[in-house]
């Protein structure tokens, strides 16, 4: 499990648990909400692993005894994590603590007998070791109506040392009687500059590699981590590169053959429109500012310098506009070819 220092970004959620760890007062159910990546997971393992920590009690202490005006230093609130040494966190580190209970499921949804099974069955016995007893269920909004309906009536009246922390993506999926008896934690973007530090500084990443990534990610930390060390990245943006240096002086029948490239990877064909979103935001900024040091893609300015003379304000909007056009009709299951054939022809004719 990581631990509270581990995660970039999310101040304000970091704020409330570890205030919620600092002054024992946790609530007894959470809905930690994200999209896959955007540090949900990592929040809810910290909390859980720092809130079972029999190493920092001390550290608690010191805490509370910093509240003036029922405000918290957060410098000294910051501070307070899991020491990474006792017998908790050991168990923890390695994802074998008996006080955390992770809640699985093998079909699609997470059923009533699931809920049952894993959770109002065990629920009355006690905690091994520690204060708390904590219940995980990731993917929590894949719960049927009867699995949510059968952990209400736990979470409704559950024993002082039960914990539940829901893992979602869709918080729309759960029942109202649901939601209002948990603290909802909604994750937010991390900023482009936060992320790009990462890749820079913790995984080697080149500065330019990285500033793509950071703006390509819209400020999922688990999505850049991704690209930043994936073999794919590179050569999905090569490719996506190629296209857009040369689309203006190419052939019909080239364009199709790009198409039935393109056809080939459905799968991660979203990544390629967002690459393709940031080379014409390049267009349009270097149209404006003729400064090269605004450009993510600053290596290719020639290119793009020549994109930019070519074009109008307007035929740039366009086209960032086509681009997102072309990513809702391709989740409404429009055919494929014939969207993208639209969207290259698109660009194509908007050069002059």
């Amino acid at each position: 499990m990581p631990d509270f220092k581990d995660i970039i970004g999310q101040k304000q959620l970091k704020h409330t648990l570890l205030s919620a760890i600092a002054l024992d007062k946790p609530s007894h159910a959470y809905i930690f909400n994200g999209e896959t990546g955007s540090g949900r997971d990592m929040l809810a393992e910290a909390f859980s692993k720092t809130l079972l920590c029999d190493g920092n009690k001390k550290d608690r202490e010191a805490v509370k005894n910093s509240i003036k005006d029922g405000n918290i230093d957060d410098e000294v609130l910051f501070k307070l994590d899991a020491c990474d040494i006792c017998t908790s966190c050991l168990q923890s580190s390695s994802s074998n603590n008996p006080d955390v209970i992770y809640v699985t499921h093998e079909k699609a949804s997470i059923s009533v007998e699931d809920i049952r099974e894993q959770i109002n069955k065990t629920v009355e016995f006690p905690p091994y070791s520690e204060e708390y007893k904590i219940y995980i269920i990731k993917d929590a909004n894949k719960m049927t109506e009867e699995a949510q309906n059968a952990l209400l009536k736990t979470i409704e009246e559950p024993p002082a040392y039960v914990i539940f922390i829901l893992i979602s993506e869709n918080t729309s999926m759960f029942l109202p009687t649901i939601l209002s008896r948990c603290v909802v934690l909604n994750t937010h973007p991390i900023s482009k500059e936060e992320i790009s530090s990462y890749l820079v500084n913790k995984l080697q990443m080149e500065k330019a590699n990285a500033d793509i990534a950071a703006n390509f990610c819209q400020g999922n930390m688990g999505r850049a981590i991704k690209f930043g060390t994936s073999p794919d990245f590179i050569e999905t943006k090569e490719k996506v590169l190629n296209l857009l240096k040369h689309i203006d002086s190419m052939h019909l029948y080239e364009t199709m053959e790009v198409i039935r490239e393109f056809s080939n990877d459905k799968r991660n064909f979203n990544d390629y429109l967002d690459l393709m979103l940031l080379w014409y935001r390049d267009v349009l900024t270097f149209k404006s500012t003729q400064d090269i040091n605004l450009l993510l893609y600053r290596g290719e300015y020639k290119a793009i310098s020549e994109q930019a003379s070519k074009r109008s304000y307007e035929d740039i909007q366009d086209i960032l506009t086509g681009i997102d056009k072309a990513k809702v009709r391709l989740k409404s299951n429009v055919n494929f070819e014939i969207t993208i054939e639209l969207m290259l022809l698109n660009i194509k004719d908007s050069a002059y």
